[in-house]
């Protein structure tokens, strides 16, 4: 069974979930507005659990999944016959969530002619299959959920007005995590306890004093999903269930190697004058080349003000690794 839960303690997050919950009762269509990874899936989920068609299916479709083509069979089904490749009769989603709750993710996403069919449905209560004069009669209730900016859609001509005007009903915005005061490491703890659950470790040594800073620092584009994946990486990997987790990585993707670029992230520093290349024959390699690492370090630090996490991701390292580098060449 799928996991609903949301969890929070902020005033911006606690606001948008009573304000689902007010709305479940209604039997009127909701948007749900947010970022990538807020949590819209959740929240379209409490509007259908706590209404009274909780009996009924909840069936999503994702918009933005499909191509075209396929959009408006797939929402409202088909007879056989209809086009190339549709063997035989298929009901649509719509059918399939009669009597109960129709969750469309990407909205933003549907064709005009989709738009025009999903608000007759929406409007009369009624669809008609592709290939098929008869219309059906469906009880739906539509929850919507998008990132995009629906209204400006609407002004410049890409989503219909009058759809909108019939699907925004009410309208529940999801903050970003970056805006959820408090709830960053309240989150990172209840993912990084369930997975070290999952690894066998005995007990949760929490995470080390860095890698809390690191996390309330970061900007979290990818909000909750994105906390969440970093959280379980980091517990995964690390080495040593009895010591507070210390490393984080906030880019899997970064490296060196990384197809298509040859150095990844990394920034051309400009050494200083005395420490490029020595006029003279190095007489010890290993200090040269801790003078060369601390150099770089302390230019990359000079460019980005001395903010160390803008420092970490110039230099592809985590901010765990940026701060073992600065105490070994004593710049703490």
């Amino acid at each position: 069974m799928k996991e609903m839960q949301l969890v929070g303690q902020s005033l911006p997050f606690l606001e948008a979930v009573e304000k689902a919950s007010r709305a479940s009762a209604v039997d009127r269509p909701v948007l749900v507005v947010g970022e990538r990874g807020t949590g819209k899936e959740l929240i379209a989920e409490r509007l259908h659990h706590l209404s009274p068609r909780w009996r009924g299916p909840l069936v999503t479709m994702n918009c933005a999944a499909l191509p075209e083509t396929l959009i408006e069979a797939e929402l409202f089904g088909h007879e056989a016959g209809a086009f190339t490749g549709a063997a035989r009769a298929r009901a649509g989603r719509f059918e399939e969530a009669d009597g109960g709750t129709l969750f469309l993710d990407e909205l933003g996403t549907l064709s005009m002619a989709a738009q025009e069919r999903l608000l007759r449905a929406v409007e009369y209560g009624e669809l008609t299959r592709i290939g098929s004069s008869r219309a059906i009669k469906v009880d739906v209730r539509i929850i919507g959920a998008t990132n995009d900016d629906l209204p400006h859609a609407a002004h410049s001509g890409r989503f219909r007005a009058d759809l909108l005007d019939r699907l925004s009903f009410e309208v529940i915005t999801l903050p970003p995590l970056r805006a959820r005061e408090g709830d960053i490491m309240l989150l990172a703890d209840h993912y990084a306890r369930r997975m070290a659950r999952e690894c066998g470790w005995a007990d949760w040594p929490g995470f080390a004093e860095e890698a809390e800073e690191a996390m309330v620092a970061h900007d979290w584009p990818g909000n909750v999903r994105e906390l969440r994946n970093v959280v379980e990486r980091a517990v995964y990997v690390w080495p040593e269930p009895e010591r507070p987790v210390g490393a984080l990585v906030f880019d899997p993707f970064a490296s060196p190697w990384r197809p298509g670029k040859s150095t990844v992230g990394y920034e051309a520093v400009a050494l200083p004058p005395a420490e490029a290349a020595a006029d003279g024959p190095v007489t010890d390699l290993r200090a040269a080349v801790l003078a060369h690492e601390a150099a770089i370090v302390t230019r990359t630090l000079e460019r980005h003000r001395f903010n160390q996490r803008a420092t970490a991701k110039a230099l592809s390292l985590t901010y765990d690794q940026l701060r073992h580098c600065l105490r070994k060449h004593g710049l703490l």
